[in-house]
C-alpha cells in the first residue's frame, strides 16, 4: 500500500520528544508547558459534583450555557466588549483545536496566512492541511518586537489570515498599543481575518495590561480571540478553551467545529463555570506567576546562563552562547542526558530552525522544582 502523506515533513511534536527524553533519563521536566501543581480544589470538587449529578452526556454543541454566559460577563468586564453567548462565543477542546477549526473554516487553497516567528508549532501545519500559503515574519531578536513594517510587505491580494500570539509563547514577549494600532491600520479596508491567540492573557507582569484585540472594536469584527481555561486553573490535561467571535464568523467556525469534535467534556465545562465565580483565580493569576518568575530568575543568576526579558507566559528563555558552539536541539538533548534538566530548544518555532543558542525552560512548577532545576543547570 503507497501513502502519500500530507505532512510529510513533519515528525512528532518537539514537546512530546522532550517529554519522553525527560522521563527516559529521569530529568526535571521545564520543556513542556505544565505545571506540576495541583489546581483550586473547588475546581475538582465542581467537575466530581457535575459527574454525580449525572452530567455526563454530550454537552451543547456551542458549550455549556451558563458558562458562556459567565465568559460574556467577564469579557465586559476586562475588556469592556460586548458579546453574544449564544452567537459570539463557543467552548472548544483546548486552544489547540480552537485554532486549527479556525484556520480550517477560514483559509482556502492558495489563500495566504502571515505568521510571526518565532511561532507556536500548531500554527503551520493547520495551513498546509488547507494547501494555504504561510507567509513569515521574524520578531526582532533584540526586544521580539514585531516588526510592522515587514508584515505590510507582505501583504497582498490573497492574503486572508494574519496570525497573532500574545503574551507571546515561546519568548515571553507581549504586544502593546501600538502594535494594535498598527495592525488596525493594516487591515482597515481590506478582507483580511485575524487569529489572536490569547491563552496566557492573564499572566502579564510588572503592571502591564493585556491589549486583547477585543479591546480594539474594528479589529473585534475581524477576529476570532481564542482562550484557555487550562492555563489560567493550571489543568492543561482537561483540554478546555474558548473562541470569541462576531456571528458571522462564528457561524463558520462553527460549521468545522461541530465536524472536528462536535462538542466539550460537559463535566468540565460545568466546573469551569463555577470556579468563574471566583474572580480572585484569575485577577491574581499575574502575581502569582511574577513571583515565580523572579524567584526563577534569582536562582538562574547563579548559572552561566543569560536571560531575556520575561514580559508574560511562563516561560523563560536564556542564551547558552557562552557556553557551548552546539546547535540548540543537541544541547537540549545533551542538558536531559547529562544535567537532568529537559528544556525546548527555540529553534523548531522557526520554519527554516534559525538557531540563536537560546533554550526555553518553564517556570509553571513548585519552588522546590525550580530550586532542583537550578541547582542543575549551575554545574552546566
Amino acid at each position: 500500500m503507497r501513502l502519500f502523506s500530507k505532512l510529510p515533513e513533519l515528525k512528532t511534536t518537539i514537546f512530546t520528544q522532550m517529554s519522553a527524553l525527560a522521563k527516559e533519563y529521569g530529568a526535571i521536566n521545564l520543556s513542556q508547558g505544565f505545571p506540576d501543581f495541583s489546581p483550586h480544589p473547588k475546581l475538582i470538587e465542581a467537575k466530581c459534583k457535575a459527574m454525580k449529578k449525572g452530567f455526563n452526556q454530550y454537552a451543547p454543541m456551542q458549550g455549556y450555557e451558563p458558562l458562556r454566559e459567565k465568559i460574556a460577563e467577564k469579557i465586559y468586564e476586562i475588556y469592556h466588549f460586548t458579546c453574544n453567548p449564544t452567537t459570539e462565543i463557543t467552548i472548544t477542546a483546548g486552544a489547540t483545536q480552537a485554532i486549527f477549526t479556525a484556520i480550517m473554516a477560514l483559509l482556502n487553497p492558495d489563500e495566504e496566512a502571515i505568521l510571526i516567528e518565532p511561532v507556536y508549532d500548531s500554527y503551520l501545519p493547520a495551513i498546509r492541511l488547507c494547501k494555504g500559503i504561510p507567509k513569515f515574519v521574524e520578531l526582532n531578536l533584540q526586544d521580539f518586537s514585531v516588526p510592522w513594517g515587514q508584515v505590510k510587505k507582505l501583504i497582498s491580494k490573497k492574503t486572508k489570515l494574519i496570525l497573532i500570539n500574545s503574551p507571546h509563547n515561546p519568548t515571553g514577549s507581549i504586544l502593546k498599543k501600538k502594535d494594535l494600532q498598527e495592525l488596525e491600520k493594516l487591515t482597515k479596508d481590506t478582507d483580511i481575518l485575524i487569529i489572536s491567540d490569547e491563552v496566557y492573557e492573564h499572566i502579564i507582569f510588572d503592571n502591564q495590561p493585556h491589549e486583547s484585540i477585543l479591546r480594539y472594536p474594528e479589529l473585534a469584527k475581524r477576529s476570532l480571540v481564542v482562550s484557555s481555561f487550562g492555563k489560567t486553573y493550571h489543568v492543561t490535561g482537561w483540554k478546555v478553551g474558548y473562541v470569541v467571535a462576531h456571528e458571522n464568523l462564528m457561524n463558520e467556525f462553527r460549521k468545522v467545529h461541530q465536524y472536528n469534535v462536535f462538542c466539550v467534556n460537559l463535566p468540565a465545562q460545568i466546573a469551569f463555570y463555577e470556579i468563574l465565580k471566583e474572580k480572585s483565580l484569575y485577577t491574581e493569576l499575574n502575581a502569582f506567576y511574577q513571583e515565580k518568575r523572579d524567584f526563577f530568575q534569582k536562582l538562574l543568576q547563579n548559572t552561566r546562563f543569560s536571560l531575556k526579558k520575561v514580559e508574560g507566559t511562563y516561560f523563560q528563555l536564556v542564551s547558552y552562547a557562552n557556553i557551548s558552539e552546539e546547535k540548540d536541539i543537541d544541547f537540549a538533548i545533551r542538558m536531559t542526558k547529562e544535567f537532568g534538566v529537559a528544556p525546548i530548544p527555540l529553534s523548531v518555532f522557526y520554519s527554516k530552525q534559525n538557531d540563536c543558542k537560546l533554550i526555553r525552560l518553564c517556570f509553571a512548577k513548585e519552588n522546590e522544582t525550580l530550586e532542583k532545576a537550578a541547582e542543575k543547570l549551575a554545574k552546566i
